[in-house]
């Protein structure tokens, strides 16, 4: 069972956006990850969160997660290996910048970035650590390399497992000196990543049809089982959302106790978070590479820099709503005007003037 975090553990929490550290990497490239030390949030949230960045030629080796993970692409194009429980063949998947996969329990992968590529693939990785071994962070269990699972069992285990003489056995799990990424010797074929791989598995926040869009505003492309099915089984919600030059996202909160997870793709802009007794927990500025986390039931709203914002998040529920505290969808429009008045302690003529103000706008507000 999860420990939940009492309010006054979250309402005192450092919850301000942190950049990730190197956790590991080569001249394949590297592998960053946030630590519940610099961001408690992921802890109490049972959230991890990680990046890899693949040089030309690198390839993340065969792993698996002791966490269920949805993986956004923010920069590249490659391959994904993709080997689901009990299948009997591996998808190779062409992804490319704006792809959104989600990784089930007990999926094996692997990710390449091809040798002629001119840019680093980036993959940003978000899931729930609540089953894992260490909450708010990701264990990786690495089927080869120096650090591979088949290094810690005996010769004679592998042998009998594999049904080779001990000689080969203990050759073929000694001769990957590298560990988690590496980089793959030129003119070595890969295997084809195959279009026919991509259905089902694979959604394009830039090419998706949009679930919201706001002229001068923002525009949202939201993941659920709808258009990702297996979006059920990580059991978590996403969505990719970009907001223009000095626009604001209106004051929100999730309803359905889900924490938000959000990682700002590019650009920047101010944050604020309200919490318990309408404290703001968070005013901070927000920058391209930098994640936070918003607290269950917390309100969050962000207003974006002269250059947009755009950012990633998940939500830990597959079919995610929000409630929002300003625009024509917000709980202000159904409310009684007489409750109103008495709830503000104000007058007819003030609460009147309030309801007729954005009627027209939604959860973006364009700067007037």
């Amino acid at each position: 069972m999860v420990q939940r975090t009492s309010n006054p553990e979250v309402m005192s929490m450092d919850l301000s956006p942190k950049m990730p550290a190197k956790a590991y990497g080569g001249e394949g490239g590297s592998y960053f990850d946030w630590s519940p030390a610099d961001l408690p949030m992921l802890g109490a949230a049972s959230i991890g969160a990680a990046k890899l960045h693949l040089a030309a030629g690198g390839l993340s080796l065969p792993s698996y997660s002791d966490s269920a993970k949805v993986a956004y692409v923010l920069q590249g194009a490659g391959a994904c290996g993709l080997v689901l429980p009990e299948a009997a063949k591996e998808k190779v998947i062409p992804v490319k910048a704006g792809d959104a996969l989600a990784l089930p329990f007990g999926a094996v992968t692997w990710w390449f970035n091809a040798q002629d590529s001119s840019t680093e693939l980036v993959v940003l990785f978000l899931g729930d650590t609540s089953k894992g071994h260490t909450p708010g962070k990701f264990t990786n269990f690495q089927l080869t390399g120096a650090t591979g699972i088949f290094t810690g069992f005996s010769t004679e285990f592998v042998a009998r497992a594999w049904d080779l003489d001990q000689d080969s056995a203990a050759k073929i799990v000694s001769t990957q000196p590298g560990s988690g990424i590496v980089k793959v010797a030129a003119g070595h074929k890969m295997p084809v990543p195959r279009a026919e791989d991509r259905e089902g598995m694979v959604l394009n926040c830039f090419e998706a049809p949009l679930d919201v869009d706001i002229p001068g505003g923002g525009r949202v492309v939201v993941l659920n089982t709808a258009n990702l099915p297996l979006v059920k089984e990580v059991g978590l919600g996403a969505d990719l959302v970009r907001i223009d030059g000095h626009s604001m996202c209106s004051p929100g909160f999730s309803c359905d106790s889900a924490y938000q997870v959000t990682y700002i793709v590019r650009g920047s802009g101010r944050v604020q978070v309200v919490g318990i007794d309408g404290t703001r927990v968070l005013e901070t500025r927000a920058e391209g590479g930098c994640l936070f986390i918003v607290p269950r039931f917390f309100v969050v709203s962000k207003i974006a820099d002269d250059t947009g914002m755009e950012w990633f998040s998940i939500i830990t529920t597959p079919n995610p709503i929000f409630s929002h505290l300003a625009g024509k969808t917000s709980v202000w429009k159904a409310i009684s005007p007489a409750v109103l008045e008495s709830a503000f302690n104000t007058t007819p003529e003030m609460e009147k003037m309030f309801r007729s103000k954005r009627l027209d706008s939604e959860i973006f507000f364009a700067p007037s």
